[in-house]
């Protein structure tokens, strides 16, 4: 995968002590009107420090950036885009974590949670498909992504999505993709093969919401032991009509 050595991968359900710290993932969701970034598992979403949300870039439909802003809430942000995108990137930095002895997890790194048994950065990202025969957008800031190799609204329910999943702008072989994150989001729908390719059935006439994790050890941090990267394919399954 032409890694950076200081990265090994490690399968992320197999892991199984960084799991409160890796549980949620991100997505958008149109709601009310807005665009609002959603921090989740399955059908609860919580409410988090908007803070962390570390960017946001929306595209027109020939991969051309719209002007964003990011408004951020007590209790969670908004994305708010000049013009309508046509397709929408968002970034949460969840900061460093470490389980203490007695299995609290803290938000800190572990330099400052003395005698911390686990510790790991987490990352979260979301790829927003809007209109159409948009174009794929520039996902250089976005390390792990899930990128659709059709248009994604074109294809339907119950119809197969070939999808590649990038890990920093890399093919990632042996990833696992959750086919419906909202409704199932433990289960595996496929994974991917040595190219990064994999194809899941589109599983919603509204929201689909397609996700990946993956988690790497990184020996040379001393502030955490691993890294933590969840990503989120969004769409709707049938175009919506007023």
């Amino acid at each position: 995968m032409g890694l950076d050595k200081r990265f090994l991968i490690t399968p992320f359900l197999a892991v199984f002590t960084i799991g409160q710290a890796q549980a949620h993932g991100l997505w958008t969701e149109q709601r009310r009107g807005n665009i609002e970034v959603i921090y989740g598992h399955g059908a609860e979403d919580d409410a988090f420090k908007a803070e962390k949300v570390s960017g946001a870039w929306a595209f027109d439909g020939q991969g051309r950036m719209v002007p964003v802003t990011v408004e951020r809430l007590s209790d969670h942000a908004r994305l708010k885009p000049l013009n309508v995108p046509a397709t929408l990137a968002v970034a949460l930095d969840n900061g460093p974590w470490s389980q203490t002895a007695d299995q609290r997890w803290i938000n800190r790194g572990q330099r400052q949670v003395p005698g911390a048994i686990a510790s790991i950065h987490t990352w979260k990202y979301s790829l927003a498909y809007y209109q159409a025969g948009a174009q794929q957008p520039d996902l250089k800031r976005i390390r792990l992504a899930i990128v659709p190799e059709v248009d994604p609204l074109a294809v339907g329910p119950g119809k197969p999505l070939p999808v590649r999943v990038l890990l920093d702008g890399k093919p990632a072989a042996g990833i696992e993709l959750i086919g419906d994150y909202r409704s199932e989001p433990d289960a595996v729908s496929a994974k991917t093969d040595a190219q990064g390719r994999a194809t899941v059935v589109v599983r919603n006439a509204g929201l689909n919401i397609v996700a990946a994790q993956v988690t790497l050890d990184t020996p040379n941090d001393p502030d955490v032991k691993q890294q933590g990267l969840f990503s989120s394919l969004t769409f709707l399954g049938t175009p919506h009509h007023e």
